[in-house]
């Protein structure tokens, strides 16, 4: 009987870690198309043609030029075509969306709330290149996504009520807005409306995580900026990334976040 409930729990973990192993790579493919997107929607430009080519010659890539990561590795860095070096952005966001992908099977199991967790890791990976790129955060992604959280929000919300997740969006967008008003206009109407997304999908217990690790992590890269690179204090500081590394730590570890502060000042 022991031997038969080893061989049960050998079974169903080798089922899991060959599982973890397809979400990674299914991430580093669509992180891969993520990059696609995040770079040519700013532009107006479709995201089916042209195909994928190199920036600087134009030459139209093959099925060897575009596996994630490993082109990047074998290619040592440069386009095939033209030796012109190719930017690390592309490999490092192929990298974070498989282990963010991973990372949720890994935290919710093959349940629902997983694949919402990847549908909103797939908008802050759009939106950090395209912020870091262009310092844009495109309406259209935002509007995209906003309308999916809405409707699919409504059927899936395990930790909270709906109406809790529609006063997490308000509260976002509400708590933003206000910031770029004080600031005038220290604060982007992408990062506005992204809020509004992030709230949605959070709700309003773990937002109030996501605004004080986002300020916090902006803050900080701020400070480095003007130790190291002698910036000035008006620098402009594309902000989406911080929100999406903070909406990130939200997701997997922010009601331990909330726990661990109560029980240490409040029990």
């Amino acid at each position: 009987m022991i031997l038969s409930c080893l061989l049960k729990s050998n079974f169903k973990r080798g089922i899991m870690d060959t599982t973890l192993f397809f979400i990674f790579l299914y991430g580093l493919i669509s992180g891969s198309f993520f990059n696609v997107v995040g770079l040519r929607i700013p532009k107006k430009e479709s995201i089916i043609h042209p195909p994928s080519h190199c920036p600087n010659c134009n030459n139209r890539l093959r099925v060897r030029d575009l596996v994630p990561v490993l082109s990047y590795i074998i290619n040592r860095r440069k386009c095939r075509f033209c030796k012109q070096p190719i930017s690390s952005i592309y490999p490092i966001m192929e990298l974070i969306t498989g282990a963010l992908f991973a990372s949720a099977y890994h935290f919710f199991g093959f349940t629902w709330e997983t694949l919402m967790t990847i549908l909103f890791i797939s908008l802050l990976v759009i939106i950090t290149v395209s912020d870091l790129a262009y310092r844009i955060i495109p309406d259209r992604i935002v509007f995209l996504f906003l309308g999916l959280f809405l409707v699919l929000r409504f059927f899936i919300h395990p930790n909270e009520t709906y109406a809790s997740h529609l006063i997490g969006m308000v509260l976002g967008f509400g708590i933003f807005l206000l910031i770029a008003i004080v600031s005038r206009g220290g604060m982007g109407g992408g990062d506005i409306k992204l809020m509004a997304v992030v709230g949605l999908f959070l709700g309003y217990p773990l937002l109030f995580v996501t605004i004080l690790l986002s300020t916090f992590f902006g803050a900080f890269y701020g400070i480095l900026l003007i130790v190291f690179k002698g910036a000035g204090r008006k620098a402009e500081i594309p902000f989406g990334p911080f929100i999406a590394l903070a909406s990130v730590v939200s997701v997997f570890y922010g009601y331990a976040m909330i726990n661990w502060y109560w029980q240490t000042f409040y029990y």
